[in-house]
């Protein structure tokens, strides 16, 4: 080979391969990650998707790459984060904090493919045909929660045999989800001969301020409603529940690991873990619509006996035995 070919053709190969290094870079695929609240708070979940994730073959900043994206407790926000990511042309986009968040990615884009994790009816809300088959491009986890009601209810009575008031705390920035909750505690509360007098909050300043409320209220407990805003508020309103004394039952786990005193609920870390999972399979060539709708089947039971020591309660042995975890 010519002195002069030789160099033309070393001269293509450094060319390409700043182009092959681009090209392999590009070929990593990339998550968009729409979150309605904040990433302290919401670490336990991300953590949990990324274990599904690894299951599945992926670990991030290996072969996969995952844009984060936080509404920091504004709802306002969703669309305009989700555009953003529509516009970044992401492979896939995974929402962890309920509908609303879901339902703005599902207009934001009806080609990306979209995993969801929610506390609602997917079907009912519109998000998906059926569970399953969901036709179009989300699939998720769905968690029912109208028998977690009732039960709800009835365990706190159980740990709070004397309550005769039991207040509800909702969110209002949700509405149709506030309104079906209170319907169903409602009910709950009928069959079980107690009164519930509905709070709501939708700031950090209007969960002081229905705390507060309570003691005109006359309220021997409360429950708190199943919300990402409430969640990324559990060690408020664990603080709170203990500096009025007042019995209080939570959705998840994380609020008793907070110091609330009693919860139950569907594994949020299991279930955000199948998220990821569900990732996985579709960014190995899996389509939403073929990934049936899937439900918990784990559910927690925990007591925190140190805050019903603070809180003058006696647990009784026959709701220790049923708990799934008692922190002291």
């Amino acid at each position: 080979m010519k002195r002069r070919e030789l160099i033309a053709v070393l001269g293509g190969a450094a060319l390409a391969w700043p182009l092959a290094a681009r090209a392999q870079q590009k070929a990593m695929p990339v998550i968009g990650f729409l979150h309605f609240a904040s990433p302290g708070p919401s670490a336990p979940f991300v953590a949990a998707f990324r274990e599904g994730l690894s299951d599945s073959g992926f670990v991030e900043g290996q072969n996969v790459a995952i844009e984060y994206r936080w509404a920091e407790g504004h709802y306002d926000r969703l669309p305009a984060v989700a555009a953003d990511l529509v516009g970044r042309k992401v492979d896939l986009i995974v929402t962890l904090s309920g509908s609303p968040s879901a339902l703005v990615a599902k207009t934001a884009t009806s080609t990306i493919p979209i995993v969801f994790f929610t506390g609602d009816d997917p079907v009912a809300v519109g998000l998906v045909a059926s569970f399953a088959r969901p036709g179009g491009n989300l699939t998720g986890v769905a968690v029912q929660t109208g028998e977690l009601t009732a039960k709800r209810l009835e365990l706190l009575s159980e740990l709070v045999p004397q309550a005769r008031v039991i207040a509800l705390l909702v969110n209002p920035n949700i509405p149709d989800r506030g309104e079906r909750m209170i319907r169903e505690m409602q009910e709950a509360a009928r069959a079980k001969g107690v009164q519930l007098p509905i709070l709501k909050a939708g700031t950090e300043g209007e969960i002081d301020a229905a705390f507060a409320t309570l003691a005109n209220l006359h309220a021997d407990a409360l429950i708190v409603g199943t919300d990402p805003f409430f969640t990324d508020r559990r060690e408020q309103l664990a603080a709170l529940a203990s500096r009025y004394a007042i019995p209080a039952s939570y959705p998840t786990r994380l609020f008793a690991a907070s110091g609330g005193l009693i919860s139950y609920g569907p594994s949020f870390a299991a279930a955000c873990r199948q998220v990821g999972i569900y990732a996985g399979r579709i960014l190995k060539g899996a389509k939403p619509a073929d990934l049936p709708v899937q439900q918990p089947t784990t559910f927690e039971l925990v007591i925190n006996l140190t805050t019903a020591k603070a809180l003058g309660l006696t647990v009784p042995q026959s709701l220790l035995a049923r708990a799934d975890e008692v922190i002291e």
